[in-house]
């Protein structure tokens, strides 16, 4: 195992990092901001190290300080967490040039999967059906309108280079088509930096529904279930859920086999998800991979008992799994409620600033398993130049009843004063018949009526 690793990230992710690398004796340096200079998971790594100011990009998307840091302090491997670089092509490769490890999979498999186009086509080879699409890149908004006629509306832009409703614009029919490419392709070009677009099909209530897996350096590959994501705003996940309400057992063995099988076929190595829209008749389409650890992991750690970011450090430094798909067993239901520090009633607009008091909820439902993974502290103060989010509560049990019944007494006693959360509007969701019952597609937060203004448009 690795002497010292690096985490490239701040809050939560990096706090979980600095656990697991701890539960396997490893050192942790902890690089920060200006913006988080006492942040509270920094008391428990080895070192800290400054890096530069708040803005991300002098901070924690500068690669090059990021680097000085690891050889400053002698780190033989880097912890990307998600976000900021962990899904950075070029940020790998140079990882590789100076001989430190970068926990996650190579620079090849990162550009393959970067590209979204690309990795339709390389899944679509591997035997994973895709959305009905382009298969190249967009030339023009005419071109555009030429496959939205063929293919019907409504249907969706995306950028080929990024993801996470950025880039994006449904069009519903020929005359709003231009305006939306135009869109679509600023705020690609803004965010990704290519105004290359591709489309696809609009498929109407379908669910997001996404397979882990994860694969070593010698071919081997399993898949540990499938987490159901279709409590969404603007396109970014609200809560998370293991096993699917929507998935037989069956489906579950035959997409999760198919979808461990094809990140092989390309040499994938780490931890990494697959994501698929489910349609209303029960059909499973490919949309896109992470190739990094999801915010959404615990719920699988949950109900596999396992725990993915020693594997995926186990992985990095060579070892095989060990195990067999068959040997993978799922235990009980789990679910992720992410605590943001932004006011759903208006809009969700952020809300940063400091916390006078938080409780943890681990002991608020006995019997119940209830984590809460979080990087924050009473006295803390959330910076505005990063995400949201502050925290993620999880929640296992034999049941999804149970969970359901536990995870309101969870948050409840979560108790977090001085800023605007998320938690009022998960509250709300629990007693949503259509989230109860385990029926919501992608938007039943919008139809829901639970907040004043959402949509799941970017």
């Amino acid at each position: 195992m690795f002497h010292r690793v690096l985490i490239a990230n701040r809050g939560e992710i990096a706090a979980r990092v600095i656990r697991a690398c701890r539960e396997l004796g490893v050192e942790t340096v902890a690089v920060y901001s200006e913006a988080d200079r006492g942040a509270p998971w920094l008391a428990d790594a080895t070192a800290t190290l400054c890096i530069g100011p708040a803005p991300a990009a002098r901070s924690y998307l500068d690669a090059d300080a990021i680097l000085q840091a690891a050889e400053q302090t002698e780190c033989r491997a880097i912890h990307p967490g998600y976000g900021f670089l962990s899904e950075n092509a070029l940020f790998a490769a140079r990882c590789e040039q100076h001989g430190i490890t970068f926990v996650g999979p190579g620079p090849a498999a990162i550009r393959a999967m970067g590209d979204k186009l690309r990795a339709k086509r390389t899944m679509a080879a591997a035997g994973l059906p895709t959305i009905p699409g382009s298969t190249e890149p967009l030339a023009s908004a005419a071109d555009a309108a030429r496959l939205a006629d063929e293919i019907g509306y409504p249907v969706l832009l995306k950028a080929s280079a990024g993801g996470g409703g950025r880039g994006m614009r449904r069009c519903d029919a020929p005359a709003g088509l231009p305006a939306a490419y135009a869109e679509a392709a600023r705020e690609a070009e803004s965010a990704f930096g290519s105004s290359e677009l591709y489309l696809e099909k609009y498929l109407v209530g379908g669910r997001h529904v996404e397979f882990q897996i994860l694969a070593d350096r010698y071919g081997h590959a399993v898949h540990l279930g499938e987490r159901e994501c279709s409590i969404q705003r603007h396109h970014q996940k609200l809560v998370e859920e293991s096993p699917s309400p929507a998935l037989t057992a069956e489906e579950r063995d035959a997409i999760g086999r198919r979808a461990a099988s094809a990140a092989a076929s390309f040499g994938y190595v780490n931890a990494g998800t697959l994501e698929f829209l489910r349609t209303e008749r029960g059909e499973l389409f490919f949309m896109e991979m992470n190739t990094r650890l999801q915010v959404e992991h615990p719920v699988t750690e949950m109900v596999t008992g396992l725990d993915l970011v020693q594997w995926q450090l186990a992985i990095a430094v060579g070892a095989p799994l060990g195990f067999r798909q068959d040997e993978v067993a799922l235990a009980g239901h789990a679910i992720e409620f992410r605590i943001n520090a932004e006011d759903p009633d208006a809009g969700f607009r952020p809300d940063p600033g400091r916390i006078t008091a938080v409780s943890d909820p681990s002991a608020a439902a006995p019997g119940v398993a209830v984590r809460w993974d979080a990087g924050v502290a009473p006295g803390w103060r959330v910076p505005p130049h990063y995400d949201s989010m502050i925290g993620k509560l999880i929640v296992h049990a034999g049941t999804r009843a149970e969970v359901l019944e536990a995870a309101r007494s969870a948050l409840r006693a979560l108790g977090i004063q001085g800023i605007k959360t998320t938690v009022p509007l998960h509250l709300r969701l629990l007693d949503d018949p259509a989230f109860a019952a385990g029926t919501y597609d992608v938007r039943t937060l919008e139809r829901s009526g639970l907040v004043g203004s959402v949509s799941t448009e970017a």
